[in-house]
């Protein structure tokens, strides 16, 4: 899929060069702050992701849409934490509890959106 992206990290693909900026930007966590892949959390595969008119919309089998700002980055420090992909540390930013209801919801288990911190080092993300 080298014309596809994935702007949520284990979620659905999206097939527009709009989304190549936003590849791997967000990435879904439990509240452990343990990165939740396809093989912890497998209805991840069934959210389809879509880029419209600045937002990133989410959706899911059951759900109402998701819009998420793409280029807002809370500056306030208290929702910038440090977690561990795999065994590199990277910087996040929580998008809130509008976000982590939803996906808690879906997945049935308490989930939270992260967004990569910009000053944040390239992610060595696994091979799929």
């Amino acid at each position: 899929m080298s014309d596809a992206f994935q702007p949520i990290a284990e979620c659905g693909f999206v097939a527009d060069a709009r989304a190549a900026d936003y590849h791997r930007r967000w990435l879904v966590a439990n509240d452990a702050g343990q990165w939740l892949t396809r093989e912890l959390a497998p209805k991840l595969a069934e959210v389809s992701l879509e880029l419209r008119l600045g937002y990133l919309v989410i959706r899911a089998p059951g759900m109402l849409r998701l819009d998420v700002p793409l280029d807002v980055i809370e500056d306030d420090d208290s929702v910038r934490y440090q977690m561990l992909v795999r065994q590199q540390p990277v910087d996040v930013v929580d998008e809130g509890e509008l976000a982590a209801a939803w996906l808690s919801n879906y997945l049935n288990v308490p989930a939270r959106l992260l967004k990569l911190h910009p000053d944040t080092p390239p992610v060595q993300w696994p091979s799929a």
